[in-house]
């Protein structure tokens, strides 16, 4: 189970890379949130709309620490990327922790928070 979540969160990551709405609209449950490094707390239909001004120009994720529970996982990472954001280029490292829980149709992200992890 921990290596099925483990490979979705790495195809989040790829598709997040790329701006792929099609694979970024399927991951995530429908109740999905995004909690920001700043609190601000993002839907689904919100999280996803913020790739018409967004883009990532790089980003990688390490130190992947993936705990299986009955019908759920977290999953506990440290994320480097880049980025532009209305034309302002910005960069951060951010401790991410994501909460993938299964459902009939399979994995998906519940929800997922960023906490600032200062200057690295």
């Amino acid at each position: 189970m921990t290596s099925d979540v483990h490979e979705l969160q790495q195809a989040f990551i790829e598709a997040e890379r790329r701006a792929d709405t099609t694979a970024l609209r399927a991951l995530p449950a429908d109740d999905f949130r995004s909690i920001g490094d700043q609190g601000s707390m993002l839907d689904k239909a919100q999280w996803l709309g913020k790739f018409g001004d967004f883009a990532y120009t790089s980003l990688r994720s390490s130190d992947v620490e993936v705990t299986g529970y009955d019908r759920a996982a977290i999953v506990r990472y440290v994320q480097r990327s880049s980025s532009v954001w209305r034309g302002q280029e910005m960069a951060s490292t951010t401790r991410v922790s994501q909460t993938w829980i299964e459902q009939a149709a399979g994995w998906r992200l519940a929800g997922m928070q960023f906490s600032p992890f200062g200057n690295v």
